[in-house]
């Protein structure tokens, strides 16, 4: 049961506790901040990796990515082949005065192309600053931190196994091959010295004394 200004009370409780301890004031911009290894800053681009398969901009919830691009015949990689197309990206951009960092592009892309960058001082007097073209974006790939080590114990991931495998396989191949080659030349050397070994024996001059 509660009586008149308990609540009160409460509150000056409260305030008296909080004058009692010394406050903790951040020195920024002089000491810069200990951001968690997630920080969701600004997005990095790794155009090498972009494909344009646009899927960024086609789930972003507030339309602030823009890209272009144009196609290029790639000739045939062998006599006889047949040549293929491929996008090539023009213009990748991201208006940050619209972005509100969901993170969903990040999530969606297939090809590993867009990081989070824990930087965030990237203010501008003017908004339309705030849009970073692909070049911007490119310089904050520098400041992607890099991913957290593996646990010892966990399963070796399926692409890696895989990949693995494929090359454990064609080094056993390259071995294979070169261990025949080898045996091959060795073949051949023996035959060559043998009929070497004949033909010395027939030009050789028979002896005083033989055949009697």
């Amino acid at each position: 049961m509660s009586f008149p200004g308990s609540g009160l009370a409460k509150g000056l409780a409260v305030t008296l506790r909080t004058m009692t301890k010394r406050s903790v004031t951040a020195q920024y911009p002089d000491v810069q901040p200990d951001l968690p290894p997630r920080t969701r800053g600004v997005i990095g681009l790794f155009e090498e990796n972009c494909t344009v398969c646009m899927l960024c901009a086609r789930e972003c919830p507030d339309w602030c990515i823009y890209i272009d691009s144009h196609k290029e015949t790639v000739p045939p990689a062998a006599p006889g082949g047949r040549e293929r197309s491929r996008n090539v990206l023009d213009r990748f951009a991201i208006d940050f005065a619209l972005c509100m960092y969901c993170g969903i592009c990040i999530e969606v892309c297939p090809f590993d192309a867009l990081f989070w960058s824990p930087e965030f001082e990237y203010a501008e007097t003017d908004i339309h600053e705030l849009t970073h073209e692909r070049d911007k974006l490119r310089e904050w790939m520098w400041t992607v931190p890099e991913p957290p080590a593996l646990d010892p114990a966990a399963e070796e991931p399926k692409e890696l196994a895989a990949a693995r495998k494929a090359a454990d396989k064609l080094a056993a191949q390259q071995q294979a091959e070169a261990e025949a080659a080898q045996a091959q030349e060795q073949a051949q050397a023996a035959e060559q010295e043998s009929v070497d070994q004949e033909s010395a024996d027939r030009d050789r001059p028979d002896t005083p004394g033989e055949g009697t």
